[in-house]
């Protein structure tokens, strides 16, 4: 008996166009995300576009917000791709409501509007505070280095920027004299009105290269005299010291970098070796794995970072948490003497785990001699023993599920405001999880 298939006639046209929500199971992701949207004030978004009295309607920026809210909390973090997706992904059809926007006018929305994605963090927080998901019991605090949209092959420093400085200063000297040379005998052959053109060009090229190698040891030396200031060095001259050539103030050292796609990334060491980076900050309450606060720097080490996350947590939600669990990347005497004085429970590694620390000077630490009594506890232990299942995991979701591994934009503005908007998205997939349970 041979076998009966089901009907598949794939050029059957539909008397009556269906529903695109029918197309999407009940309790998908995009349905609770476009609810969420429609429930938050998106008047930041919409003012920009009050009575400017342009002729081509712009796209409704609800429609925009929910593309890319959606596109971050599913892995979709390019413009490009979230224009492809309106194309051949039913959830982002159903979002955009049959609008099709191009990749650039996703970007340009993008980046017009990463300051108002940050108070759409600060209300889901609202939300999920009102639907009693927050607790403010225990707070994690924990950085992870994000590689920047610059390759470290880009990168020079500051010796080699000097030493291609003279370089480029001497080859330009050289076309120079010969552009003059050639000019000269063209116009004697010629007339002044047949010049050739090849060395100009080539000089330019050079000129150009010269230019931003100037920038960039401009902007080292800049960057060099706020650090030497903090340091609290003298603005004083070269001399010798103890027969040591003295580094002048402001002068950064040899092997310092700078980098010419993304001047504000910095070179930082990852699991993959070293690489261009910024440092992503993230606060993550414990019972709901929502996250507090986001922020983007800089530096490398994490230890000035504590307390201004912290501030940022009392910022978006109202209050302090009762607890913050910390690694060792955050210790500092400063650190923990200003979390006793705002009487936050802290817990902070003072040495990598499962070795024992060691605190040298103990009066001159007293802080850091109350952590080191405290933490070691079992109490101590216990509580401490918690930060990985709370914090990592949210790092993990970010880089291993989303695989946001390195920002699409760059300079530090632009790319913390990207950060807001990948934490966002991952709040608003983590409300639904928890409001389905």
């Amino acid at each position: 008996m041979p076998t009966t298939f089901r009907r598949y006639v794939p050029e059957q046209a539909l008397l009556l166009p269906p529903s695109p929500r029918d197309w999407l199971p009940e309790g998908h992701l995009a349905y609770f995300l476009s609810d969420t949207v429609d429930a938050l004030d998106l008047t930041a978004f919409y003012e920009p576009y009050a009575g400017d009295g342009r002729r081509n309607s712009p796209y409704d920026p609800r429609m925009m917000v929910k593309l890319l809210l959606y596109g971050y909390a599913t892995g979709v973090f390019s413009s490009r791709k979230i224009a492809k997706k309106l194309h051949e992904d039913v959830a982002f059809r159903v979002l955009a409501g049959e609008n099709f926007p191009a990749h650039r006018t996703l970007a340009e929305f993008r980046q017009r509007h990463l300051p108002s994605f940050q108070a759409l963090f600060v209300q889901v927080l609202e939300v999920a505070r009102e639907a009693g998901l927050l607790k403010m019991g225990t707070v994690a605090v924990d950085g992870t280095k994000v590689k920047a949209s610059a390759s470290k092959r880009k990168a020079m420093s500051y010796g080699r920027m000097k030493q291609e400085q003279e370089r480029l200063r001497s080859e330009i000297a050289e076309l120079t004299s010969r552009a003059a040379c050639v000019d000269a005998e063209e116009d004697a052959q010629y007339g002044p009105d047949n010049a050739g053109d090849e060395l100009p060009e080539e000089l330019q090229r050079r000129e150009q290269r010269l230019g931003k190698i100037q920038e960039a040891i401009e902007r080292l030396r800049s960057r060099q005299v706020d650090e030497d200031r903090a340091a609290g060095r003298k603005e004083e001259p070269v001399g010798a010291e103890e027969g040591k050539k003295k580094r002048a103030f402001g002068e950064p050292p040899e092997k310092k970098q700078d980098n010419f796609t993304d001047p504000e990334s910095r070179i930082m060491k990852t699991s993959s070796g070293f690489e261009q980076c910024y440092n992503g900050q993230l606060a993550v309450e414990s019972e709901s794995r929502l996250i507090l606060a986001a922020q983007v720097t800089q530096s490398a080490s994490d230890h000035d970072e504590l307390l201004p996350v912290l501030e940022e947590v009392g910022t978006n939600v109202g209050q302090l948490p009762k607890a913050v669990l910390a690694d060792a990347g955050y210790r500092s005497e400063e650190n923990l003497q200003r979390l006793e004085a705002r009487q936050i429970q802290a817990y902070v590694a003072l040495g990598r785990e499962g070795k024992k620390s060691v605190v040298k000077n103990e009066d001159k630490y007293p802080a850091t001699q109350r952590m080191k009594q405290k933490i070691e506890t079992p109490e101590g232990r216990k509580r401490y023993a918690k930060r990985k299942s709370i914090v990592e995991p949210v790092n993990g979701w970010l880089k291993s599920v989303l695989g946001f591994r390195y920002f699409s934009l760059r300079g530090l503005t632009k790319v913390s405001g990207e950060w807001t908007l990948v934490c966002l998205a991952l709040n608003i997939r983590q409300m639904r999880t928890l409001l389905a349970a």
